[in-house]
């Protein structure tokens, strides 16, 4: 019994350009990963005299283990953030969504400009807004805060003097989160199918109600997404967290008060110009927990899109 022949595979003839992209593309893939390995080699390496090295020997720690030390940072590290994330989410959904379907279009595009303008104010002229302009202004209500509502442990008085605390420094962080999540969602509302809009109003759902159906959980991975980019930006965010807060250290969920945990991206710009020997091993320990703080965050953040995939079609 004779076999046919198989005919062999002719491969297609690639372009002088087609290979020179392909290649790019390439080395920067690569690049990326061998200085993300660098850095988490860097920060290990740097970490392992801080790590093993008698509490005793290091100025900063004043005795106590690394952990004690390092949990408080953590907590307000996290705590910011996701504090900023819950106010800057619902607001950012909202502008996106006045952009993409409810403003004019001549409205829209100057919308559109000025969040992606707010997007690239530095951080140092938040920090000195929020330490110079909000806190003073906010500072009335956090103590009417604290006299009627002081039986929510949120809210337990005494409220500070300065208004720099904890939830004025979320504040300005979601002040500065909100042009990136905005200008994400923007893109990601625009890009439903026209098809799926059009099915839901022939049905006879009203705009809000075709938004609903239609709009939100197509864009639900791409919402995702703009949270965690924005999140990464505010867990890292170093100077306007150290201009506008007042940290003293601490766990504490209170959010009024003049005791406030600090984070670690501020302690370490506060610190790092005067450390010396193994009290730049230290910080550079309590950035290492900060690099992996944001490398768990995104891993969850690409597993929350995966499991939307097949719905939406994002990747």
């Amino acid at each position: 019994m004779t076999t046919p022949a198989t005919t062999p595979r002719i491969k297609a003839k690639q372009r002088l350009g087609d290979r020179i992209f392909s290649s790019t593309a390439l080395t920067a893939g690569t690049l990326i990963l061998a200085v993300l390995a660098a850095v988490a080699a860097f920060l290990l390496v740097e970490s392992v005299p801080a790590l093993t090295e008698d509490p005793e020997e290091i100025d900063i720690l004043a005795g106590q283990p690394f952990w004690a030390y390092v949990a408080p940072l953590v907590f307000g590290t996290i705590w910011s953030a996701a504090l900023a994330l819950l106010m800057a989410v619902p607001v950012s959904i909202g502008i996106a969504l006045f952009i993409s379907h409810y403003a004019p279009r001549k409205l829209a595009a100057g919308l559109g400009y000025i969040i992606d303008l707010l997007a690239a104010v530095p951080s140092v002229v938040f920090g000195l807004w929020g330490a110079n302009v909000l806190a003073p202004a906010v500072q009335p209500f956090y103590s009417w805060l604290t006299e009627n509502l002081g039986w929510i442990p949120l809210f337990a008085p005494p409220a500070s003097g300065t208004g720099r605390t904890i939830l004025t420094a979320a504040i300005v962080l979601a002040v500065m989160v909100l042009p990136i999540i905005t200008a994400l969602t923007r893109e990601v509302f625009l890009q439903t199918p026209v098809l799926h809009e059009e099915a839901a109003l022939a049905l006879g759902a009203t705009r809000w109600e075709m938004i609903r159906t239609a709009v939100l959980p197509f864009g639900r991975p791409g919402i995702i997404s703009a949270s965690m980019l924005g999140l990464g930006r505010a867990l890292g965010e170093t100077m306007a967290v150290a201009m506008v807060l007042s940290a003293s250290g601490g766990i504490t969920f209170a959010l009024l008060t003049s005791s406030n945990p600090g984070t670690i991206a501020a302690n370490i710009a506060l610190r790092f110009p005067e450390a010396f020997g193994l009290n730049t091993n230290l910080l550079i320990a309590t950035g290492l927990i900060l690099f992996a703080i944001t490398l768990v965050v995104n891993m969850i953040a690409r597993w929350i899109i995966g499991r939307r995939k097949e719905f939406s079609g994002a990747n």
